[in-house]
């Protein structure tokens, strides 16, 4: 029975039931077996058409740019009008969302609210035109218990949308304490298992599932999938559902925060309630109605609490985020055997982490300082800009002394910055109208010091490369005829240059000029070149000469020795010298097209376009496929001739904000349309 087990039991749960064959016969097992398939028909039929699969752009902060990643997730359409659950870890972040349904149609959707501490978001669905959806309901999770059959469904993989089938292992499943710190589910600075008690289950979920309903055989939703290390892990949906229905009304979820650190109860205490007292915040509404570390907390707003084991904290941290913000509550507390009746003002709860954003000219990310932040800073107020990364070489790390992450600018110019924002409009006003960086004096602190810097801010233009000085040129390639090819030919006498290449439709190619070619001499002067160190005299005598001049060759095809005139032309630009563009919206950098650009990928004489040189990580450009080396011709349908017309059209896609733009490029013998979603931000920014 054990071999069966470790084999099939996961597997379906037809197969699963063979085992109670032992105990109830075949008759028996075929009738439950069908009636379980009949089940989970039903259930799967009634939540299949709401599934979707969820892609989202999303950004993340580094280095000191906006990063944005690609991630797939999955979710459930809970409103005929195409409101859909998922996680806040799918989610929360997003630029762009696109959602593909049951029907493998593609439909954008936008973020309509999201919450880190319960790791739940919401999504609404924008079709191209009104419509309404198939859509699924909360079931009680309440109801649940050990044993009880449940579906997950999602995309796992990224993959079309898939049902799993398990069963319910635990209903109040927590992180165990000795994970320590790092076991901990922490998104964006909340401890996500605070006030979540997962429902544990074995239905197979993968990378991927996340977001996905865990239904049970009536096709309700009981929970909402998002762990697994071993067992599945479900956000209650008695909990969801509470916290989407705020997000729908609200956008947000509002609660009340007291300001104390709590835990069980010590294993050797022999109170029989109340839960302890580890810390309390300063300033906060716990520190100035008295509470103090040590105390017990009994009873809050006329509620008895009683938390002698982790799995108990969730409904402690339940009842004092939902109090009443603002209004006062009464609290009783226990300290050194007496009880103390005690009155807080609850005041509203805010984001530990702000969002980041990224300040080009700066070459920074940084956020708002938030109460916590500025407390565990020791800092006396939420003034300034908390720095969280520097771009290498940008222009705050290159300022002395530079900054680093963790500093808090505080004023430019002896103007103070209250947050990100306030630095952002300083910066716009600095900055309008130059067109070279300008330099600023920054004060900022560093733990518990006062710094000051000097910051040339801005994005500085791209400038034209210095050009070499034009030259007479011979339009081929040569290499030195070393000793041990002439030694192999016969020849060790034998000097001067072979040709490898000779540019077509040049001068050197009318003179009859070939590949594999020997050049002998210049007008009559013998060459000398017979070792690879020697392989500029070729180029070193022809620059000797104006550009128009005809010199001849003296050159060896086979045994026979030519002589041909040939006209020398102007030197061509070097790939070097070519004139630059940098989009700083999709993050790439291309140039003209040089001679040898056109020479090396054999493309017509006529060939418009430019070349891709750089593609940043992590870009709306690299999100489309673009690639160093692709030849862009096309924006929109529109010609790319050079960088000056690629400018002028990425001006206007800026100008006009378009949320879809389609370039065609050149990829080899290949070519390739690439589409771009962006989605545009009100940033301190700069294209050069």
């Amino acid at each position: 029975m054990g071999d069966i087990l470790r084999r099939f039991g996961s597997t379906w749960m037809v197969l699963t039931g063979s085992v109670l064959l032992l105990s109830f016969g075949g008759t028996q097992l075929l009738a439950a077996s069908s009636n379980l398939r009949n089940q989970i028909d039903s259930a799967v039929a009634k939540v299949r058409p709401t599934l979707v699969r969820i892609q989202v752009v999303s950004s993340d902060f580094g280095e000191g740019r906006e990063v944005k990643g690609q991630s797939v997730g999955s979710g459930a359409i809970i409103t005929r009008d195409g409101f859909l659950v998922t996680n806040h870890h799918v989610a929360g972040h997003a630029t762009r969302i696109f959602c593909t349904l049951s029907t493998r149609e593609e439909v954008e959707a936008e973020l309509i609210g999201t919450d880190a501490l319960t790791d739940i978001a919401v999504l609404k669905l924008k079709p191209r035109t009104k419509r309404t959806f198939e859509n699924v309901s909360f079931g009680d999770s309440s109801k649940l218990r050990v044993g009880d059959q449940v579906l997950a469904m999602g995309s796992p993989m990224a993959l079309s949308q898939s049902v799993t089938l398990g069963i319910v292992s635990n209903v109040e499943m927590m992180m165990p304490r000795f994970f320590g710190p790092s076991g901990a589910m922490q998104l964006d600075g909340e401890n996500v298992g605070s006030l979540v008690r997962w429902v544990g289950h074995d239905a197979a979920i993968y990378g991927g599932n996340s977001g996905g309903p865990l239904v049970n055989l009536r096709g309700e939703i009981v929970g909402i999938n998002e762990i697994s290390f071993g067992l599945g892990g479900a956000i209650p949906a008695n909990l969801a559902k509470q916290v989407v229905e705020e997000l729908m009304k609200n956008g947000k979820v509002r609660r009340s925060w007291l300001g104390v650190d709590v835990q069980p109860r010590f294993k050797n205490s022999t109170e029989d309630q109340g839960v302890l007292v580890s810390g309390v915040v300063t300033d906060s509404p716990a520190s100035r109605a008295g509470i103090q570390s040590g105390d017990l907390i009994l009873n809050v707003a006329g509620k008895s609490v009683n938390v002698k084991f982790e799995e108990q904290m969730p409904d402690f941290m339940s009842l004092i985020t939902g109090l009443r913000i603002g209004s006062e509550v009464p609290v009783a507390v226990r300290r050194d055997g007496r009880d103390l009746p005690l009155t807080l003002v609850p005041v509203e709860r805010g984001e530990i982490l702000p969002k980041q954003r990224e300040l080009k000219p700066w070459g920074i990310t940084a956020r708002d300082i938030s109460f916590l932040i500025a407390k565990e800073m020791k800092r006396p107020n939420q003034a300034g800009a908390l720095v969280t990364s520097i771009r290498p070489g940008g222009p705050a790390g290159e300022a002395k002394p530079s900054l680093r992450p963790r500093d808090v600018i505080c004023e430019i110019n002896g103007e103070p910055v209250a947050n990100v924002e306030a630095l952002a409009e300083i910066t716009k006003k600095l900055s309008a109208g130059k067109t070279e960086p300008v330099t600023v004096v920054a004060a900022f602190d560093r733990e518990a010091r006062r710094y000051m810097t000097v910051v040339k801010i801005g994005v500085q233009e791209l400038r034209d490369p210095g050009l070499e000085v034009s030259k007479a040129w011979m339009p081929i390639e040569t290499e030195v005829i070393s000793r041990e090819i002439a030694r192999q030919l016969g020849q060790p006498d034998l000097k001067g240059f072979y040709i490898t290449e000779v540019y077509p439709g040049t001068s050197a190619e009318k003179a009859g000029v070939k590949a594999g070619d020997f050049v002998l001499a210049i007008d009559g002067e013998k060459l000398t070149a017979s070792n690879p160190e020697h392989y500029e005299e070729f180029a070193t005598q022809i620059r000797q000469y104006d550009i128009g001049a005809k010199v001849t060759l003296t050159l060896q095809r086979g045994k026979e020795q030519l002589k041909l005139p040939v006209e020398l032309v102007r030197s061509p630009k070097l790939q070097r010298e070519m004139k630059k563009y940098r989009n700083d919206d999709f993050e790439f950098t291309a140039r003209d097209i040089a001679f040898f650009d056109i020479a090396e990928e054999r493309w017509k004489p006529e060939q418009r376009g430019v070349l891709v040189e750089e593609v940043k990580s992590g870009s709306w450009a690299e999100l489309a496929s673009l690639y160093a080396g692709d030849l862009l011709v096309e924006v929109d349908g529109q010609a790319v001739n050079d960088v000056e017309s690629l400018k002028g059209i990425m001006e206007t896609v800026a100008r006009e904000k378009k949320s879809f733009l389609v370039m065609k490029v050149l990829r080899g013998i290949h070519t390739a349309y690439l589409e771009f979603e962006p989605a545009w931000k009100n940033n301190v920014s700069g294209t050069k």
